[in-house]
């Protein structure tokens, strides 16, 4: 036997002892949500409304949508509804904003294309001189679990101790209603903050996340302008038209229906889960087909899922963060609850947390 002989031995028997322990207790971070919040536009349009503005019979809106009325934007910013609502989260967590160690600005579309939207929410929040890092992070709907995900692992490094997440959209800015009045109707606006900080003791946090993409989408949901795509100079009118939201309902579904199921299967392996030890799902309110598909053809059971798109819409990154908000607000979530949050965004992509709750 060699003197490498016993740190061999050593070493594949503490290798031995880690393979018994199930994932759910390899947490890949220890993390907890300290204070949610949101901000919802004082001004609603009801679907009963958009029949009568496009002459169609009263209810067919909303039968198609599953929408009965969405929240509007009417004088609200982007980075006004991203304060208040991170002043709420604030407030919840017990902590002044000058506690934050950074603030990510998670939404799909901002208020403006440079600079980013981040250090626009600081100045709101009277942060202006303090020096805390800020930044966008931009994965269209599932900007928020993109954000959540990185938070979790700065704080579980030790870079920070709290970290505030914003989303906040407008999409009633750039809807289709000449082009395609049925996609339009689909969306609604707001803003949802949380505050993510470490986790006391070992129990409770990130148990397992990821994100998968297909390119093969790219297209089934976007808005071409704004960018580089199209120049301003030489040809204004394309760029006018491409700032109008496009969408493809079918393709998006149908590449949807193909690959949520697998990529869950890959999640709940990751995290060591069966679909039965979920205690609570936190879906994207992408539409009313797509929360249905979640028990319809996945089997989680209608009552295991937040379901707030009746009076909300598809708030786009906002979406997911004002769902977890609500499921706090009415405690469908308490200590040692199993959260699975997930959505699917433009690109095409699809992404989890798995949330134990410490």
């Amino acid at each position: 036997m060699t003197l490498d002989d016993p740190m061999r031995m050593e070493a594949r028997g503490a290798a031995e002892a880690a393979s018994d322990i199930s994932p759910a207790r390899r947490l890949q971070a220890r993390i907890r949500i300290a204070g949610t919040g949101v901000y919802m536009p004082a001004a609603r349009r009801r679907s009963a409304d958009i029949d009568r503005m496009l002459g169609r019979a009263v209810g067919r809106t909303e039968k198609r949508t599953g929408i009965a009325e969405r929240p509007v934007a009417e004088a609200e910013s982007s980075s006004f509804m991203a304060a208040e609502a991170a002043r709420d989260a604030l407030a919840a967590a017990g902590l002044p904003a000058g506690g934050l160690d950074m603030i990510l600005s998670a939404s799909s579309i901002p208020e403006q294309l440079i600079p980013a939207m981040a250090p626009l929410v600081q100045a709101r929040l009277g942060l202006g001189k303090t020096g805390i890092p800020c930044f966008d992070v931009n994965a269209s709907c599932l900007s928020f679990v993109t954000a959540f995900d990185l938070a979790a692992q700065m704080i579980e490094t030790g870079r920070s101790s709290h970290i505030l997440i914003v989303s906040s959209e407008i999409a009633s800015r750039g809807l289709p209603w000449r082009q395609d009045p049925d996609t339009a109707a689909m969306f609604g606006d707001g803003a949802a903050a949380a505050v993510i900080g470490a986790a006391k003791g070992r129990q409770g946090g990130l148990v397992a996340s990821l994100m998968e993409s297909w390119s093969e989408g790219y297209h089934d949901c976007e808005v071409p302008a704004g960018g580089t795509r199209y120049d301003l100079h030489r040809d204004i009118k394309s760029f006018i038209d491409g700032a109008f939201f496009r969408m493809d309902g079918k393709a998006a579904y149908r590449l949807a229906a193909r690959v949520v199921a697998p990529f869950l299967d890959r999640l709940l392996a990751k995290a060591g889960w069966r679909l039965g030890d979920i205690d609570l799902v936190v879906p994207h309110q992408a539409s009313r087909g797509a929360i249905d598909h979640l028990s319809g053809r996945l089997g989680i059971p209608k009552g295991k899922i937040v379901d707030i798109l009746a009076d909300h819409g598809n708030q786009i990154a906002a979406s997911i963060p004002t769902a977890l908000h609500h499921a706090f607000a009415a405690d469908r979530i308490g200590r040692g609850s199993r959260v699975l949050v997930l959505g699917t965004s433009a690109g095409f992509s699809v992404g989890g947390l798995c949330l134990e709750m410490p």
